[in-house]
């Protein structure tokens, strides 16, 4: 039984058409379902728990990258296949997983191709597609060998990977895919080198590794974002998951 979780977002008249659309797609491959409407303070733990108890098999997210994080970091151990509908901007995710936009995601989610996929875990909460955290001065340990610290005044960013792409773009936009199977969580570090006018910060390339396990400790709170939520923290331990996530993929995904 298929289960579909529609963003908040959604319900505004401009997407109306697009997701007529898209529910006629779905009864059409016979895979129409339940349809549950996310609330800002929605327990999406709670409520796929519930819905998996009435025979929930099938998990599909419909939104964007934001509405992804927000689902899968509480609802990630859940024991059923998630699917995912990217609709509206802000959809990165959906080009790793090889899911297009729109009503052709139907396609996709028809066909059922299905990966498991490494989950990060983040002050007892999971997150899938990145964590970032803001230039500060921080101590970051990992997998109980290398430490890296800020000097001074001196502070750095620390972006950690699993399925959203990392961005470098003052080197020509390039992006780095990293690969969510490989039993590895990637970290990109990198230093500021000045604050230009406007406060607007220069980086230095940043440095790349993998790792299992990260401490990144400060004497001062440091801002943590992971998968679109904001905490302020002085310490945090990142670490690779013992759950994977089933999800159901495109044959155009980059890993």
């Amino acid at each position: 039984m298929y289960i579909y979780l529609y963003d908040d977002f959604i319900k505004k008249k401009k997407y109306d058409s697009l997701i007529k659309e898209i529910e006629t797609q779905l009864t059409d491959f016979g895979i129409a379902g339940k349809i549950l409407r996310l609330q800002p303070f929605t327990n999406t733990e709670k409520l796929i728990a519930e819905e998996i108890k009435k025979g929930a098999t099938t998990v599909v997210i419909v939104g964007n990258d934001k509405t992804f994080g927000r689902v899968m970091s509480y609802a990630a151990y859940c024991k059923v296949y998630f699917g995912f509908i990217p609709v509206g901007p802000e959809n990165t995710i959906a080009e790793v997983l090889g899911i297009p936009i729109g009503v052709d995601a139907c396609h996709v989610l028809s066909r059922r191709r299905r990966v498991r996929l490494d989950v990060g875990w983040v002050n007892n909460r999971f997150f899938i597609s990145y964590l970032h955290i803001l230039p500060h001065a921080i101590r970051v340990a990992y997998d109980e060998r290398f430490v890296v610290s800020t000097r001074g005044r001196n502070t750095m960013e620390l972006v950690v990977c699993n399925l959203q792409p990392f961005r470098w773009k003052e080197k020509g936009g390039k992006d780095y895919v990293v690969h969510p199977q490989d039993g590895k969580l990637e970290a990109f570090l990198r230093p500021v080198k000045k604050t230009l006018l406007l406060k607007k910060k220069q980086f230095e390339e940043p440095s790349i590794f993998p790792f299992e396990e990260m401490l990144v400790v400060s004497d001062t709170p440091f801002t943590v974002e992971a998968d679109g939520r904001q905490t302020k923290e002085k310490k945090i331990k990142i670490s690779l998951a013992k759950k994977r996530l089933n999800i159901i993929v495109g044959r155009g995904r980059k890993f």
